[in-house]
């Protein structure tokens, strides 16, 4: 396993989001950058709230391949799109919670905007409530090329910050550090919660 400073506290954060159930059954996947050329992402299959650092495969991010030959997380190719594409990205989170999955169908149109609370200004770079932020809204594909490539079309009219959502799948975000990646989807996740709350008692 190549040593990497970062990954201590993925390690934590994984444990932290396992315990939240915010990635039950195996599901999601967490990534550091190694460096320019790699990362380091977790194995298929593994249970995140019980994680050690050998589950963590080292891998190209121009290939998305791991050379010990054993089978990174589904989407990996949306990780390494996301560092190869943004060179600040140091750790990146994907995750499927309830509130992320059930809002990014209720949501219809291609963006979640959030609107009027406090707490955006967990997010890198916000400053007041009264600012959007304006989280994509991908249609779920078991095609992560095709889907990496739609997200990268789409960043061109609508510039990804923070994160987005696939679509009755879940959330992805990042951030330069591990730190504030865990903060970007802890402040989203309440934001998340919120937002859902507000729409089933408007609708009632």
């Amino acid at each position: 396993m190549t040593e990497n400073l970062q990954l201590g506290a993925l390690l934590a954060a994984c444990h932290w989001i396992g315990q939240k159930g915010w990635s039950p059954a195996t599901g999601g996947n967490m990534s550091v950058r190694e460096g320019e050329a790699h990362c380091l992402i977790t194995e298929s299959g593994k249970d995140k709230g019980s994680l050690t650092a050998d589950d963590f495969l080292l891998v190209e991010l121009e290939s998305g391949l791991a050379p010990s030959g054993r089978r990174p997380s589904a989407e990996t190719g949306l990780h390494t799109m996301l560092y190869s594409r943004y060179p600040e990205t140091g750790a990146v989170l994907h995750t499927h919670s309830v509130n992320s999955t059930v809002l990014s169908r209720v949501e219809r149109s291609g963006a979640l905007v959030l609107e009027g609370y406090e707490m955006q200004k967990s997010l890198s770079g916000q400053t007041s409530h009264l600012d959007q932020v304006v989280i994509p809204i991908f249609d779920n594909s078991q095609d992560i090329p095709a889907l990496a490539q739609k997200i990268i079309a789409s960043a061109e009219h609508t510039p990804l910050q923070y994160g987005f959502l696939l679509r009755g799948h879940g959330l992805t975000c990042w951030g330069r550090d591990v730190a504030e990646a865990r903060r970007h989807l802890e402040g989203l996740e309440f934001l998340f919660q919120c937002e859902l709350q507000r729409r089933l008692l408007e609708a009632k």
